[in-house]
């Protein structure tokens, strides 16, 4: 690079503006188009798979539910991926329009700082909140029939679980089945003591939290206030707080948290590894670093009573490598049963898409609800675009 020759070209590159991206799939954007709300795709009928795809132009809408909620109902919209509330889903069914319910394996969890709550670094007061809180009606409350309780505990889908678990290991995970009795007794136990209604840390302060979840997730923010409530009335009082999406996440990495509504699990890819990214990783000191703060304080270093002393870190590096199945599901099973005993966050509820679309004005019927392409994650590899690729969706 630094002969003549090499100064030349990385001046080109430098200079390189090309007019339109170097298209390899069926579709092109439209460029003149393109504004902040929408995105226009037409077709490109030298790309991959353009002879099967049978629609010439698609319209991205862009924005969150509350933005994209009047195009469904003005019936500009054919499908779309976002979370809607149940009093919503049930306008669009009036409608007519069909509710697509694929899995999206994550979900949301609530999450604490233990670098500010000390009283949570014991692993049975978060354990008590597990029992405390009534994880099913979380999920109703927020998704109706797309908002189902997690049943195993174990850092990923319930729906992967048996593929990744033996029986006699399933059988060690505790489910948290809802108790609140067994939640009072694992505080008590944790140094824990009842005033009045209110409960008391072991310093004998009033348990008194806020919790911070993202304003624009409409399902989020459901769960978020069900959790305040239901907690509240256990005598654990919590304020909800709502703060942009964008800028949540980052204040949670920072650690300018008590309690936060984040996500659990991975929907972008099937594996175990990249759930337990996710739960231990994504907001804890691993990868908060890069926004300067700790995020949930979890060590990852730690000692349980299932498996002595364990290195998680190590472990859900250890459970994605090789080529070896048997070996993965060896460390997928240590990192669940760990996650199921340790709690560093709580799964609340698994989400599945409550998906609208609108059959026979621009789309022909969908492939029927027992399709296996729909056990594809909205925001992994799409279903929809899969259909769309291979030409299962057809226009009228």
């Amino acid at each position: 690079m630094d002969s003549p020759e090499g100064t030349a070209l990385l001046d080109e590159i430098k200079n390189f503006r090309p007019q339109q991206i170097l298209a390899s799939g069926p579709f092109q954007f439209d460029y003149g188009s393109i504004t902040n709300s929408q995105l226009t795709l037409v077709k490109n009928p030298n790309g991959v798979n353009a002879d099967q795809v049978l629609f010439d132009r698609l319209v991205i809408y862009n924005g969150e539910t509350p933005d994209v909620t009047p195009l469904v109902l003005a019936g500009d919209v054919d499908y779309a991926t976002h979370g809607f509330p149940p009093a919503t889903e049930k306008a669009f069914q009036q409608q007519g329009l069909r509710i697509i319910r694929p899995p999206v394996y994550s979900g949301p969890a609530l999450l604490f700082n233990l670098d500010k709550l000390p009283e949570f670094r014991d692993k049975r007061a978060r354990q008590a909140l597990a029992y405390a809180i009534d994880r099913a009606q979380n999920g109703t409350v927020a998704l109706g029939d797309s908002g189902k309780a997690v049943k195993y505990m174990a850092g990923f889908s319930d729906i992967l679980v048996p593929d990744w678990i033996a029986q006699a290991d399933l059988a060690k995970l505790n489910t948290y089945d809802h108790n609140p009795d067994r939640a009072a007794q694992l505080l008590q136990q944790a140094g824990w003591r009842k005033n009045g209604d209110t409960w008391q840390t072991p310093e004998g302060k009033n348990a008194e939290y806020e919790l911070l979840f993202p304003a624009e997730y409409a399902d989020w923010s459901a769960s978020a206030q069900n959790v305040a409530d239901q907690l509240t009335r256990f005598g654990i009082k919590v304020a909800p707080r709502s703060v942009t999406y964008s800028q949540q996440p980052i204040e949670v990495d920072k650690g300018n948290f008590q309690l936060a509504i984040q996500a659990w699990g991975s929907t972008t890819n099937p594996h175990p590894h990249f759930a337990f990214v996710q739960d231990l990783f994504t907001h804890n000191i691993p990868i908060a670093a890069n926004q300067g703060g700790r995020g949930m304080g979890f060590e990852l270093k730690q000692k349980t009573d299932i498996l002595g002393e364990v290195d998680l870190e190590q472990l859900v590096v250890d459970a994605g490598l090789g080529l070896d199945a048997e070996m993965q599901k060896a460390n997928v099973t240590k990192v669940a049963l760990a996650f199921n005993e340790l709690l560093p966050m709580i799964p609340l509820f698994e989400r599945y898409g409550n998906n609208p679309v609108r059959e026979g004005v621009r789309v022909q019927p969908w492939p029927p609800d027992n399709d296996l392409l729909y056990l594809n994650a909205p925001y992994g590899d799409n279903f929809a675009v899969m259909m769309i690729w291979t030409g299962r969706l057809k226009p009228v």
